[in-house]
């Protein structure tokens, strides 16, 4: 008789299967939160979250009501900044820690390499430029989401803020590998710094040269139409994007790293710099330019042309969602008007002056043009008496160049046009005025050439504010065709409209 006796054996007692990888996330993790308590990057992080949702919740004037999303786009850069700058700062503090406390000779034996504790930091930097990401996001959606927007964004010009945030953070990462000093990292940023001036000024400010910097301003505040920009806002972010990725391979390297993937790491994101590099630097193109001349000198070949109440407003597609405000605007000041005025059918022609881009701010030449009146890409706050000023002026004057040669007592009939059908006159004056006064003379702002006021029409002009609108309309419908004959003085139009005649000198174009 046999017997079998079947055991289990026991498990083999086996080294827990090491998790490098893990170990590398939960160091990011760590140093994001770290980074968080460090006073400039919480300090910079709640002022860019507070000043960008006070910008968009108590805008500092009408015109953010009216945004063109192709300014709005490029407005999300410049918040990030000093976020960047911290987290460079603090960045590197945080992969100097272990050598500013002498405990780098206990790292080193430690299963974790540096090279895989300088990935951990390069990590932590991405918690940050994924909040910049949802910042910038939400500010772009809550200006695209007004009822005024018009125009398009751009996806490339909403990364350069994250990536800037990136660029940043790794730079700090790899000045602490070949650097290894804390005083290092505020003397690399004033560097770069100076030698960005110097590049610039070395060049001559050529486009090349300026578009290495991470963030490209503008000179202009104009408004163009979105396929007249000419940014080169595609290659701008994979210029960064090689960047980024090329200074955090470089900080892999330095800290040890060594295998083919890192290698041609580090050949790809050379070579995706360089792509960026050259795309950006190609300048404006002959079809563009030709595009501009055309929007510039013939905006008519362009245009969608609406009729309303009588007038024709001509709008680039982008705009055509503004002609009613527009005709808005014409109707109360035609309302106001006398004799033919009252009837008289104009063209409202959005115009630009795009042939110089967004490399200056060109004045738009006053048409000769009976009845046209010009309106610019931009509306909203200050816009609305400017605009209502020309046309207002060129119902009196008949022309845009003849409006701002208008120096006698006209100027008080077309201010009171301007101005009096709306909801806060004196301010709207305050508003309309180049020095934001309402007394003395001033320059009156127009979409073309701006008008001019003396002392005493601002004083005429002041008091028929302060009077009923029915009452002082009355008159000067009475009186329409003297109010607005040539060489009419200003103290026979106060006459006229009943108010007081102020003393000393009235027109400076009397004899």
């Amino acid at each position: 008789m046999s017997a079998v006796l079947e055991t289990t054996a026991p498990p083999v007692a086996r080294d827990e299967q090491r998790r490098p990888w893990a170990a590398v996330i939960a160091l990011a993790r760590f140093e994001a939160r770290q980074q968080l308590w460090f006073l400039p990057v919480f300090a910079t992080l709640l002022i860019y979250i507070g000043y960008t949702v006070w910008q968009l919740v108590f805008p500092k004037d009408g015109m953010a009501a009216f945004p063109a999303l192709q300014d709005a786009d490029r407005a999300t850069q410049s918040g990030p900044m000093l976020l960047g700058v911290a987290l460079f700062i603090c960045v590197n503090r945080a992969a100097l820690r272990d050598r500013r406390r002498g405990t780098d000779r206990q790292f080193d034996v430690l299963p974790m390499e540096l090279w895989r504790r300088t990935l951990a930091h390069l990590l932590s930097v991405v918690p940050y430029a994924v909040v910049t990401a949802l910042i910038v996001l939400g500010e772009f959606t809550w200006q695209a989401l007004r009822p005024g927007a018009v125009g398009h964004g751009s996806p490339a010009e909403l990364a350069v803020g994250p990536l800037f945030v990136l660029l940043c953070g790794t730079l700090g990462v790899l000045a602490a590998r070949l650097v290894p000093s804390s005083a290092a990292a505020p003397l690399l940023v004033f560097a770069l710094f100076t030698g960005s001036v110097l590049v610039s000024a070395g060049t001559g400010g050529a486009e090349w040269s300026r578009w290495l910097s991470p963030i490209v301003g503008e000179i202009s505040h104009d408004t163009l139409p979105s396929d007249l920009i000419g940014r080169p806002a595609a290659w701008h972010a994979l210029y960064l994007t090689g960047l980024v990725l090329l200074v955090a391979v470089g900080a892999v390297l330095a800290g040890g790293g060594r295998t083919r993937v890192l290698a041609a790491g580090l050949a790809g994101a050379l070579a995706l710099t360089l792509a960026g590099a050259v795309g950006q630097s190609g300048g404006v193109s002959p079809e563009l330019t030709a595009a501009r001349e055309r929007a510039s000198v013939s905006p008519e070949k362009e245009q969608t042309c609406v009729r309303e109440g009588g007038s024709t407003y001509c709008a680039f597609p982008e705009w055509t969602v503004r002609t009613g405000t527009w005709a808005g605007v014409v109707h109360e000041v035609q309302s106001l008007s006398g004799g033919t005025a009252h009837t008289q059918p104009l063209l409202v022609q959005q115009r630009i002056e795009a042939r110089y881009g967004l490399d200056g701010d060109a004045a738009i030449e006053p048409s000769t043009t009976p009845h046209q009146v010009t309106v610019g890409a931009a509306w909203g706050g200050n816009r609305v008496p400017e605009f209502s000023a020309a046309v207002a002026s060129v119902l009196v004057a008949g022309n845009e160049k003849a409006a701002g040669e208008l120096c006698d007592g006209r100027m008080v009939t077309v201010m009171w046009l301007a101005l009096s059908w709306q909801d806060h006159p004196m301010q709207s004056l305050r508003n309309v005025r180049l020095d934001d006064s309402v007394t003395g003379s001033a320059i009156v702002l127009a979409p073309t050439d701006p008008l001019s006021m003396t002392a005493a029409q601002t004083d005429v002009v002041r008091q028929l504010l302060g009077r009923g609108r029915d009452e002082v309309g009355a008159r000067v419908k009475a009186h329409w065709a003297e109010l607005t004959a040539p060489k009419l003085t200003t103290a026979r139009a106060a006459k006229l409209l009943g108010v007081a005649v102020p003393k000393g000198k009235m027109d400076k174009c009397e004899a």
